[in-house]
């Protein structure tokens, strides 16, 4: 999981800091987060999946489809 946010992170060629911004965290615990050091809150898992437009079964691995489920 933690290595699928850091590639999504590095595609859009953002720091670990502009993420942290997004979302509302400091750089370092959002290193720990692509680390693996600390459990992802769920509310941030969600935010990262909407600002990645994926699933947050793709950042976990549950599945391979990037792409979100419908809305509805």
């Amino acid at each position: 999981m933690y290595q699928r946010i850091r590639n999504l992170r590095e595609d859009k060629d953002l720091t670990q800091t502009q993420m942290a911004e997004y979302l509302k965290c400091s750089q370092r615990i959002y290193s720990n987060y692509e680390r693996g050091d600390v459990d992802i809150p769920t509310a941030i898992l969600i935010k990262l999946a909407d600002f990645h437009h994926t699933s947050t079964d793709y950042l976990l691995n549950r599945t391979n489809h990037k792409e979100p489920y419908p809305v509805g």
